[in-house]
């Protein structure tokens, strides 16, 4: 399909509409086209792009579903990004606070803006004929179209949780609360907190994690005090369990694979800020970078060697020192952020689990013999996917000897080994951890 321009002049909804195509089209990250058109808004206009974008990304079954109710035949080449500004405006008539005029005249005007000034009377007939027709009034029976969820990841989700599925989807349909996690190397929890209070800024703090607050209300998080100075990180309250369950002791070398951008890394040397050594490694050279700045602002450049590396492939890296604790963030289907990053749901393919599974599973392969006899690996990834997780687990232990589970939380077994989190628990992301351990007689 021809690759479509950012629009020369900058329009909330013709913006919206450029970055639904490029993920939805070209297979683009959700982030990455945002950064680009919020570069041209302010911060309030931003926060709306954002908003409805997310928006059409979690509807979107049944926003298709409509369109196609609507629409007598799909546009194509060029014209296409019609149909994503279609669905714009549709979400914004039965989904969003936007006045029903105003999602109809914005949203015609901004075809223009598309370079299809000639198809502004398809898009308000189109617009106005879903009024009349009270579509968003009329129940909708398909549970795939209910869950705004691609089929063939409703049906994994159904066959591995049954009676709990709905409320795993419902979780993962929910916008994610705004986690930062204290840098208690440069500021105290209570004056960072005073500092907010002091600003008008409100937050929780949960009592499960020491170093936590949540925030009330998303905001920028470059406009906080103390953001320059590295006196947070923003990281969910399920990442920042994989620092306690590592739990570095003094003295230890530690090794943090797949580590960009940083936010595990940051808090590990937050913990233990005398260990030995901390090896971080991810195999994207602009990541590496993003981890680079992050270290800086945070005030752990000293305390941390990056280095851009395939840690499949130790030969290309490694220096032949065994490390006491390695922590391997997986690369994975990423299933259990989709509430973060909606658009996961559409970038991801049934197809890429298998994919993923057998890089887990070389990474593991290639990182345990690097494990001094003794120590830990704690294995993770942001899946709700029982076969990135527990199947994983379960055939590594079957496949070596020398390695143990030493769980994390209460009921693990090796027939079921680590922890699930799902998202919403506690108000965190979806995440799996597994610890496994090295006998120490291992030759």
């Amino acid at each position: 399909m021809k690759t479509i321009k950012l629009p020369a002049k900058p329009g909330l909804r013709s913006d919206c509409a450029w970055v639904l195509f490029q993920v939805l089209e070209k297979g683009r990250s959700g982030r990455d086209s945002l950064e680009q058109v919020q570069q041209r808004h302010n911060p309030r206009d931003n926060a709306w792009i954002q908003e409805m974008t997310f928006g059409v990304l979690r509807q979107l079954p049944l926003l298709q579903s409509w369109l196609r109710t609507l629409l007598t035949s799909p546009l194509k080449g060029d014209k296409k990004i019609i149909e994503h500004l279609l669905l714009l405006g549709l979400y914004q008539q039965a989904f969003s606070r936007v006045a029903g005029h105003a999602a109809v005249s914005e949203t015609v005007n901004a075809a223009a803006s598309l370079g299809a000034p000639r198809l502004k009377g398809l898009v308000n007939a189109v617009l106005r004929n879903f009024s009349r027709q009270a579509l968003a009034e009329q129940p909708v029976r398909d549970p795939i179209i209910q869950s705004g969820l691609p089929k063939w990841l409703y049906q994994a989700i159904d066959a591995a949780y049954g009676d709990s599925s709905q409320q795993v989807i419902e979780q993962t349909n929910q916008p994610a609360p705004l986690w930062l996690r204290i840098n208690t190397r440069q500021v105290s929890k209570a004056a960072f907190t005073d500092r907010l209070d002091e600003a008008g800024i409100t937050y929780t703090s949960p009592g499960s994690h020491p170093e936590a607050i949540i925030l009330n209300k998303r905001q920028d998080v470059t406009a906080l005090p103390g953001f320059e100075q590295g006196w947070f990180a923003v990281q969910d309250g399920a990442a920042q369990l994989a620092a306690h369950y590592l739990d570095a002791q003094p003295g230890e070398r530690v090794l943090d694979c797949c580590a960009a951008p940083g936010g595990k890394t940051g808090h590990i040397v937050e913990r233990t800020p005398d260990l030995a050594s901390c090896v971080a490694l991810d195999s994207d050279a602009s990541r590496i970078k993003r981890t680079t700045e992050n270290m800086q602002r945070l005030q752990h450049s000293q305390a941390v060697s990056l280095a851009c590396a395939d840690a499949a492939l130790p030969a290309d890296w490694w220096d032949g020192e065994p490390f006491d604790r390695i922590l391997l963030d997986a690369p994975c289907s990423a299933t259990g952020v989709i509430r973060r990053h909606p658009d996961i749901r559409w970038l991801r393919k049934a197809s890429d689990i298998e994919q993923l599974m057998t890089i887990q599973a070389k990474l593991l392969d290639a990182l345990w013999p690097l494990l001094r006899p003794g120590g830990t690996l704690l294995y993770a990834t942001c899946s709700v996917l029982p076969r990135e997780n527990q199947h994983q687990i379960r055939a590594f232990l079957d496949t070596h000897t020398d390695a143990s589970l030493e769980p994390v939380s209460s009921g693990e077994s090796r027939a079921q080994p680590g922890r699930q989190i799902l998202p919403g628990e506690q108000q965190m992301d979806g995440f799996y951890y597994a610890r496994l351990v090295k006998s120490a007689n291992n030759q």
